[in-house]
């Protein structure tokens, strides 16, 4: 593992990447001097090219082959394995810990790999050509699937694009939050009310997690119905409170289903028939979010409630405006879909490549 890096000799800005559990294999958030770097790759032990990096804690289990380029690694959370490659390959080590099921390692809450699990991991292994012809499989659905996400992130910025130069170009006029339509509180429900049959749901935390601008398809069901808040084909729903920041507060999803039981830390608003209510949608996802995001509210725990931001003053282009917007990007969305769905088949084809694998 690489010496400790202390957070006073890390910068957000320039210098030598340093890459943490959550960081790696993505981009970095914290880089170091390079005279640092190059001191402690001197003095202290380094990963060489090709070797398997594996993260310890957190999201345990995570493989990166090394690229040989300057980059540093946290400490014991990132550790390397010095294999000599004389029966194991280390692109096909590579592909053997990523299938690995580390959850079974400990029966305590919080999993974390140590030295000696990595060293008493028992692994069965093909001849050397065959792992060849093995890992250059993978390689190949590897690079496709790094393919397949490059070419969906492409298409999420190409329809931000859109909206933000549509939006820049057209007429608009001013509006405000309550002239959209009839705002509605909903009941509480939670994790512990949800059931494997039963009547449509979504709780709050799903407009996060699940959904996007847009709600067509119901993922989870409730029998608690008396007392709650149902849905109309075409209100937008608010979260109202996050552990993250304000921005990402601000994630409407306009709700295409009528009928769905609604629930927890949420609020909605009918949308007047003299709006779109899919275009305002996109609008508040791409366009008016560090506009809504200052009148959210707390620290630790962020709030944004209806009568934070009812007075709040928008710039709206007209309905015909607005509707041939949400046309196109309901159609880029529908694109979207269709690459990740492509996407979903690619990891499908790679897991069950993986099972063929024993350990």
């Amino acid at each position: 593992m690489c010496k400790r890096i202390l957070a006073s000799q890390t910068n957000t800005e320039d210098g030598v990447p340093f890459y943490k559990i959550g960081t790696i294999g993505s981009t970095p958030d914290a880089y170091i001097s390079k005279e640092l770097f190059d001191d402690y790759k001197v003095k202290y032990s380094y990963p060489h090219k090709g070797e398997v990096m594996i993260t310890c804690a957190g999201t345990v289990g995570k493989c990166v082959v090394y690229d040989g380029e300057d980059a540093y690694f946290q400490d014991s959370n990132i550790v390397w394995i010095d294999n000599p490659t004389q029966n194991i390959s280390n692109g096909f080590l590579f592909h053997l810990l990523s299938k690995v099921d580390w959850r079974k390692l400990n029966s305590t809450t919080i999993i974390r790999i140590y030295n000696d699990d990595l060293r008493n991991l028992k692994m069965s292994y093909p001849q050397k050509e065959e792992q060849q012809k093995i890992s250059h499989l993978l390689s190949l659905l590897d690079e496709r699937i790094t393919t397949q996400n490059k070419i969906i992130e492409d298409l999420k910025k190409l329809k931000s694009a859109i909206i933000e130069r549509h939006y820049n170009q057209t007429e608009k006029q001013t509006v405000f939050i309550a002239d959209l339509g009839e705002p509605f509180n909903v009941g509480n429900l939670s994790k512990d009310d949800l059931s494997e049959t039963g009547n449509p749901c979504i709780i709050y935390g799903e407009l996060f997690t699940t959904y996007g601008e847009t709600i067509s398809q119901i993922e989870s069901h409730t029998n608690k119905k008396e007392g709650m808040t149902l849905s109309k084909k075409g209100d937008l729903l608010f979260p109202t409170s996050t552990t993250v920041d304000a921005i990402s507060l601000i994630a409407p999803s306009v709700i295409n289903v009528d009928g769905v039981i609604l629930g927890g830390d949420m609020f909605g608003i009918h949308i007047s028939t003299n709006f779109n209510a899919q275009y305002l949608s996109y609008y508040f996802n791409h366009i008016a979010k560090r506009q809504l995001a200052k009148f959210a509210k707390g620290s630790t725990i962020i709030h944004l409630h209806y009568t934070d931001i009812e007075k709040a003053r928008l710039l709206l282009p007209s309905l015909e405006e607005q509707n041939k917007m949400a046309n196109c990007l309901i159609s880029l969305d529908e694109k979207i879909r269709v690459e990740k769905s492509y996407l979903q088949l690619l990891d499908k084809q790679k897991a069950y490549l993986l099972r063929q694998m024993f350990i």
